[in-house]
């Protein structure tokens, strides 16, 4: 029998996550297949070896598969994205690259170690095609995990950053491909050959899925663009043809060519329980620039949803939600508000937002409209508070919180969703974690 607490989470809400709960057990399955599979295989057919030439094969193929997983897991696979979420994704890819490159750094080791004259392979005007293979692949990825690192810390343009990212993690995995065919020993046996080429074969059809998002993207016509400050706009798009079914939080690929061109991810802002789309986006770069000026009636293409952080896709519901944003980060608590509202959901809602002044503080008059239609409390809070200001002064930390949530017995009564900057999102759940909300009650997406 379905409880209340169920039939208020939205329908379909509880079945989802419990199909999402085995959608991520069974790509965590294969990912662990695509890892582990071809050591075993190693060890089996190839029979016992001097130890440093085991380890030279076995660091050499988890380094091939732990680049081929670090492309799959971010490849676009919608039912992944809506199971797992795409900050736990994101989180994934990061670690598959670092065990990528320890791996790399590793089978290097064992090279050396196995005969002490292999140094002279790392030599390039002296290296055989094979270590010139090997050595560029490592050089490219030492670059991907450069420019990572840089993307935290270094304001970068991002259509040139993710480009440079594609490419270098491309020549990466092809330069790594190559060092393994000119090896040859690998190759050479015949089960082995075909373990290859079923990393290959894996690798491929994932490239096919990513190069295919033009095909799995639906049409739009802008109808309107909203300027909702001088920095921040609103797309409200209309389908050419079925409406774009998405979970409340979730964000979409937005394109202005049917194939090609820059693309650029961004959450839904609208009500999931309408018939069209909206994203609220800030004016930022060429592209956030150029979305602003958008006649009515211009093509768009969208490729989502994408995401689990939405009230729609929890395993376990709870009979009260709290959203904490920061910026641009409301939009995804927009959507959120704005379907609950849609829905006539009873439950209490608690919004925290965050701006640096009040000025930052967008959408103040519809949320205090959907308050009257909602069980709905909404906590400002600015940095430079200006004379006259009666909300909160500071940033969004355990005294806040400690304030404005219920007391430390039903605190973990609620769903917790926060979005917004990094170090924002890194903070308010440490502040979480600190009065005691369960792990499991705290959701979180970062752009």
């Amino acid at each position: 029998m379905t409880s209340s607490l169920e039939a208020q989470a939205g329908p379909g809400s509880v079945a989802a996550a419990r199909g999402s709960a085995r959608v991520v057990r069974r790509w965590l399955a294969g990912f662990g297949v695509v890892l582990l599979a071809p050591l075993a295989i190693r060890v089996v057919v190839l029979g016992s070896a001097p130890l440093w030439a085991v380890l030279v094969d076995l660091t050499g193929l988890v380094a091939v598969s732990a680049m081929i997983c670090t492309f799959l897991v971010v490849c676009r696979l919608r039912v992944l994205s809506r199971a797992a979420g795409i900050t736990a994704l994101l989180s994934s890819h990061r670690s598959m690259g670092m065990l990528a490159a320890g791996s790399v750094l590793l089978h290097i080791g064992a090279v050396i170690a196995a005969d002490p004259a292999n140094l002279a392979l790392l030599t390039w005007i002296a290296a055989p095609p094979r270590a010139r293979a090997a050595t560029a692949g490592t050089l490219a990825l030492g670059a991907v995990i450069a420019l990572g690192v840089l993307r935290g810390r270094v304001r970068q343009d991002y259509e040139l950053w993710r480009w440079a990212h594609l490419a270098l993690g491309g020549a990466a995995i092809a330069l790594s491909g190559l060092h393994v065919v000119l090896v040859g020993q690998l190759v050479a046996h015949p089960v082995m050959r075909w373990v290859l080429v079923a990393l290959g074969a894996v690798l491929c059809a994932g490239l096919v899925h990513r190069m295919s998002a033009a095909r799995r993207s639906s049409e739009h016509v802008v109808r309107e663009v909203r300027h909702d400050s001088p920095s921040v706009c609103t797309l409200v798009l209309h389908p050419r043809g079925a409406p774009l079914r998405f979970a409340p939080g979730q964000f979409a690929w937005l394109r202005l060519s049917r194939s090609g061109g820059e693309e650029h991810p961004f959450t839904i802002a609208s009500s999931a329980a309408g018939g069209g789309c909206a994203f609220t986006v800030r004016s930022t770069g060429d592209f956030g620039t150029l979305l602003r000026s958008l006649p009515p009636g211009t093509p768009v293409w969208v490729d989502g949803p994408y995401g689990a952080c939405s009230v729609d896709l929890l395993p376990q519901p709870a009979p009260g939600v709290a959203m904490i944003a920061a910026g641009v980060g409301i939009t995804p608590m927009l959507s959120m508000v704005r379907t609950l509202a849609d829905r006539h959901d009873p439950r209490p809602l608690l919004l925290v937002r965050a701006a640096r002044e009040p000025q930052e503080l967008l959408f103040r008059h519809e949320l205090a409209h959907l308050a009257h239609r909602l069980d709905l409390t909404v906590v400002e809070a600015v940095r430079d508070a200006p004379p006259g200001w009666r909300g909160a002064v500071g940033d969004i930390g355990p005294p806040l919180l400690r304030a404005v949530l219920p007391p430390a017995a039903g605190r973990s009564s609620l769903d917790y969703f926060i979005c917004g900057p990094p170090g924002f999102v890194t903070g308010v759940t440490d502040s979480l974690r600190e009065l005691g909300v369960p792990e499991h009650r705290i959701h979180i997406e970062q752009f």
